[in-house]
């Protein structure tokens, strides 16, 4: 909140106006860019939306198989499918997508997991 104490220039009126319009502008915008994020989250299946957080927060592809039971190959294959209905263009741009969808969905409080903390296969 801006505070003009009487009397004040009309220049530092309309600065405070742009810059209380460009504010909400870039609030508006991120919002709508959240909701599209959302969007395409939500066209994910169930199952693909348990593989995201796993390989979002660093896990190979045989680490989330089994972690959640299934093979590599349909790891693999869910991750082609979240890539496309994401619409990442790069695993590091789907991986910046999860950071944003992070406190936006339950799903994502997944812990990090290092090597040793799964048996593999």
């Amino acid at each position: 909140m801006i505070f003009f104490a009487k009397p004040f220039e009309g220049v530092a009126l309309m600065a405070a106006v742009e810059h209380a319009l460009e504010k909400n502008r870039n609030t508006r915008l991120r919002a709508l860019e959240l909701a599209d994020l959302l969007a395409r989250y939500r066209s994910l299946t169930p199952r693909e939306q348990e593989v995201l957080p796993l390989l979002a927060n660093g896990l190979l592809n045989k680490q989330a198989a089994a972690q959640l039971g299934i093979t590599e190959y349909t790891v693999q294959i869910h991750r082609g499918h979240i890539m496309r209905k994401m619409r990442a263009d790069s695993f590091a741009s789907l991986v910046k997508m999860a950071e944003r969808l992070s406190p936006h969905s339950p799903r994502f409080a997944v812990p990090v997991y290092g090597l040793a903390d799964l048996a593999l296969p």
